[in-house]
């Protein structure tokens, strides 16, 4: 069997893997703290028929190989940052710099995000800020954020400190809380699950306090942070995986009709 049957067939493969990733960045273009992903490729075995090699009376300074194909290997996530919109709500945040919200999901489990939509629920224990879902938004102790006053006299300080402003006076005191701003020293290793949530492990290290880094992020008021995806961009990459798909199905064509040539020799 020709080798060039599984080789095409292995870079079909490949590139119906980037399609699904492009095709998912550009179903997340207007997802709140969106990050797009790429696909990473890897050669795959090769067969050394001969080598070189440089003997006295015999020399061969190239190897004669064939390789085996490709392999998805990796996705690499993009997390520079997108564009930051305006909006008129006070409980909308959007980071600049590396850092992430603290999410404490159902199970109590921490995750993390770069969606800022936030939005104020009611509890036996007053308002507390959580997302859309209704997770609770962490501070930098890992704990709920509530607030006890009229929402319109808190304000969300660019540090993240959460101050209460006196309406008789217009001077903003301290409330000792701090919107949780988390860093990780590799966040490629990030895992997405999902509702715009990641979840660290082993890979990421443990979350770093942000105002405890060498660049600490800022929180932007009354902003959201966009999606980084680049529609040109995406459907650039998707035009191009569209060709090599169809370039490794007319191998695979030839292939077959050099097999068919070589079965109809004896007829």
């Amino acid at each position: 069997m020709m080798r060039s049957l599984w080789t095409a067939a292995s870079g079909m493969k490949a590139m119906q893997f980037s399609v699904d990733t492009i095709a998912n960045n550009l179903a997340n273009v207007s997802t709140t703290g969106f990050k797009k992903e790429k696909a990473e490729f890897e050669d795959l075995l090769y067969v050394s028929m001969q080598k070189a090699y440089s003997a006295e009376n015999d020399q061969r300074p190239v190897n004669l190989q064939v390789g085996h194909g490709v392999v998805t290997r990796a996705t690499s996530r993009d997390f520079s940052s997108g564009n930051l919109e305006q909006t008129n709500n006070k409980l909308d945040m959007a980071i600049e710099g590396n850092g992430f919200f603290a999410i404490r999901g159902v199970n109590g489990e921490t995750f993390y995000s770069r969606d800022g939509s936030f939005k104020v629920a009611m509890t036996e224990n007053g308002k507390m800020l959580t997302n859309s879902k209704g997770y609770p938004v962490l501070d930098r102790d890992g704990l709920e954020i509530y607030f006890d006053s009229d929402m319109e006299n808190y304000e969300i300080q660019p540090t993240g400190e959460i101050t209460l402003r006196d309406p008789d006076t217009g001077i903003s005191l301290p409330t000792g809380q701090y919107i949780g701003l988390f860093q990780f020293q590799n966040p490629q290793g990030l895992e997405a699950i999902g509702g715009n949530l990641y979840r660290s492990n082993s890979a990421t290290g443990e979350p770093l306090s942000d105002f405890e880094t060498e660049s600490p992020s800022t929180i932007r008021n009354y902003f959201l942070e966009s999606s980084n995806v680049q529609v040109v961009e995406e459907m650039v990459k998707l035009i191009t995986a569209q060709r090599a798909y169809e370039l490794n199905s007319k191998a695979i064509t030839t292939s077959d009709e050099m097999l068919q040539t070589a079965n109809n020799i004896r007829r």
